[in-house]
């Protein structure tokens, strides 16, 4: 049975994105300017990849906090013992799409141990044993791997949730996934091929309470329409955005999925009805991933872009091929070799664990679920921080969360506070307050643009024809 929202004076209830830091008062309305910082930042893209943690690609990545030896739980009850187990190198394309939902995720922290990966049940029926404890060859990542060397690799962004895709992409829009002051939206909704406004009616979410209550199919819809005051206090940044003077431009690049709706497995703008019924969809959400090459070519770079990948280019595990190494690679170096270079951040970032193995437990736990595990996030930009004049890449232990992103765009374009977890996590830049990150040095002098080596060409994308693959199913 579907619960009655509460009137939304406000999505007040925020996930902490580091030890210590508290809830801001709720907002309801657009809020007024921000702190704002000068920045030579006039243009944002964040490429949103799927489903790794930070070990599954950075195992071994030198100064990072890493492992190829992870922690199992063996035995049961008061008998039960942590015992190390060898990580497997692997292949990109291999592995099996793992429990990621929040039992999962419950289930593999073990109240910080981080030993219970061995113990997540798969698809209902048995136990994950060894599967979630593997890392790629670094040789088969390797322009993630030269963007890390040579720019700024975060070693403590987590997850806002511990939970799937269908939240994560929430997040990375809004900064959390609060419907009212007691409930957030979590994992994915019961109709698997499409999420959003296009899921078809009887559709239900899962929620969880702020005392960590799990709601199985007790949400409402996954659109806004269904949300308290039809959606109006569920803000995202587009919300912002839009009602800036002037207008901060901004896009949503992703591919149609057929036979499914376009877009309604990744597209987080898909819950949200005034763009999803609006004049917005199909300008604004762009139903073609490869136009983001198109606006880059033809000087249409929007301020805020977020680009999402054809599945065969997502990183998703067990889908071959997988040619995301390939895929971000080309966006970066159009953005690089483009007159936009010198005015760009480009944010790399994975969405969710996937269920794979990670060492590190989240640094505080809140009462929305989360925060969820390490995911890796490369920031490329001439103002990307250096170690020192002879090293070019960085690496920083400042925590991160997705809402770190919502705020360094926040600040970027002085728009104000969504008052999400925008409020309580760092910035990814620098800003004039005590929640500045070091991600960014705008006073350093900006780097020119190396062409990041690929296997693979811009053509060869611009050629490629959609697989129809779902980027995700949870």
């Amino acid at each position: 049975m579907l619960r009655l929202w509460l009137s939304a004076i406000a999505l007040g209830v925020l996930t902490a994105c580091a030890p210590g830091a508290t809830a801001p008062s709720p907002v309801a309305t657009l809020p007024i300017s921000g702190t704002g910082s000068s920045s030579p930042i006039q243009h944002i893209v964040v490429l949103v990849q799927e489903n790794r943690t930070f070990n599954n690609f950075f195992a071994q990545f030198p100064g990072a906090t890493g492992t190829i030896v992870g922690k199992e739980k063996v035995g049961k009850g008061k008998k039960a013992k942590t015992k190390s187990i060898n990580l497997k190198e692997v292949n990109l394309e291999d592995g099996l799409s793992l429990n990621h939902i929040y039992s999962g995720y419950l289930t593999a922290y073990d109240d910080g141990k981080m030993d219970g990966f061995n113990q997540i049940i798969y698809a209902g029926a048995k136990k994950e044993g060894a599967e979630p404890y593997e890392y790629v060859y670094p040789s088969q990542i390797a322009p993630y791997w030269t963007m890390a060397q040579e720019y700024a690799l975060a070693n403590k962004m987590f997850q806002t949730q511990g939970s799937g895709s269908f939240t994560a992409h929430q997040d990375l829009i809004r900064g959390n996934s609060a419907i009212d002051s007691s409930e957030s939206l979590i994992d994915y909704p019961s109709e698997s091929k499409n999420w959003g406004c296009d899921a078809p009616p009887g559709t239900t979410t899962n929620l969880i309470t702020t005392q960590l209550v799990y709601l199985p199919n007790d949400g409402p819809s996954p659109c806004t329409t269904y949300f308290p005051s039809s959606g109006s206090s569920y803000l995202t940044l587009r919300d912002l955005m839009d009602g800036a003077s002037p207008a901060v431009s901004w896009k949503y690049y992703t591919p149609p999925l057929s036979p499914y709706q376009p877009g309604s497995l990744w597209d987080a703008f898909d819950v949200i009805a005034p763009v999803r019924y609006g004049k917005e969809w199909g300008t604004n959400v762009d139903l073609n991933q490869l136009d983001i090459f198109t606006d880059i070519t033809n000087g249409n770079l929007p301020a805020v872009s977020w680009v999402i990948p054809d599945g065969e280019d997502s990183d998703h595990p067990h889908y071959k091929p997988d040619d995301g190494p390939e895929w971000v690679a080309q966006v970066v170096n159009a953005i690089g070799q483009s007159s936009y270079w010198n005015t760009t951040a480009i944010i790399v970032v994975w969405d969710d664990w996937g269920g794979f193995y990670d060492s590190v437990p989240p640094p505080t736990i809140d009462n929305q679920g989360g925060m969820g595990f390490r995911v890796p996030m490369i920031v490329i930009s001439p103002y990307s921080r250096e170690t020192s004049s002879s090293q070019t890449g960085y690496i920083s232990n400042v925590v991160y969360s997705f809402g770190s992103i919502v705020r360094f765009i926040e600040d970027t374009f002085n728009l104000g506070r969504l008052g999400t977890t925008d409020e309580t996590c760092n910035s990814i830049g620098p800003e004039n307050g005590s929640q500045g990150g070091d991600m960014l040095n705008f006073n350093q002098t900006p780097r020119a643009f190396t062409v990041i080596p690929s296997k693979l060409s811009k053509s060869f994308f611009l050629h490629q024809k959609p697989s129809g693959l779902p980027v995700d199913t949870e």
